[in-house]
């Protein structure tokens, strides 16, 4: 059960990550990586504390390096913008590091889901729509399109089990844990139009950053109740 203290933390977390995203708009780039991070350990300090009380250790396991994972990712995508000459080095091991998270979420959805062959099916046909409306109307280097197949596919394919194993035993853990892999595969998609269409808008950096915290925060307190 999720206690005061957790609650604080979410709330804190939120605080700090829209700061962040204010901080970042206005190109302060040094103070925006250190409150990205800061908003990152929140949700892998609620995931820590999560871990205490999960009665299944193996998935909260998985889970909670897949959380670290994403937050070293969250600083990586930042220090993009303070060492721009390696911006794209950088940007590629960010989401790198993203895609080993997305991997180790898969690694403990995959022994709880009974449909997994259909789940992946799914997934893999809604990933490659996806990817080639992306590579049909916009320019991506060869190195992001091959990054994007891996990293997309296993985004979706993940959301796509995760949605399964809600069917399939609907509570409060498995809806936590498909709402947040939804924000977070709908936070990708956005990330992915605002870097690549041509034209950054700020409204679409805000939907990106919120969704995505919100899918973090909500994979992490799931654990709380597996």
């Amino acid at each position: 059960m999720i206690g005061t203290p957790v609650i604080i933390l979410c709330i804190l977390g939120a605080i700090i990550q829209g700061i962040f995203i204010m901080v970042e708009h206005k190109e302060k780039y040094v103070p925006a990586v250190c409150l990205k991070g800061t908003a990152s350990i929140v949700f892998v300090i609620i995931g820590i504390i999560a871990f205490q009380v999960a009665s299944n250790t193996s998935f909260a396991k998985l889970v909670l390096i897949g959380l670290i994972f994403g937050a070293l990712g969250d600083i990586l995508l930042n220090l993009r913008f303070v060492f721009e000459k390696a911006g794209q080095k950088i940007f590629l091991i960010g989401i790198a590091a993203f895609l080993t998270g997305h991997i180790l979420y898969l690694a403990a959805l995959i022994p709880q889901c009974e449909s997994l062959l259909l789940c992946i099916i799914i997934g893999a046909l809604i990933a490659a729509a996806i990817l080639a409306y992306i590579f049909k109307t916009m320019e991506v280097k060869k190195a992001f399109k091959i990054f994007g197949i891996f990293y997309l596919g296993a985004v979706i394919i993940m959301t796509s089990i995760a949605i399964g194993n809600l069917i399939a035993a609907p509570a409060v853990a498995t809806w936590l844990y498909a709402i947040g892999a939804v924000l977070f595969t709908v936070s990708d998609i956005v990330l992915i139009f605002n870097t690549f269409s041509g034209t950054t808008k700020f409204a679409l950096r805000i939907t990106n950053l919120s969704l995505y915290y919100i899918g973090q925060l909500l994979i992490a307190t799931s654990l709380f109740f597996i």
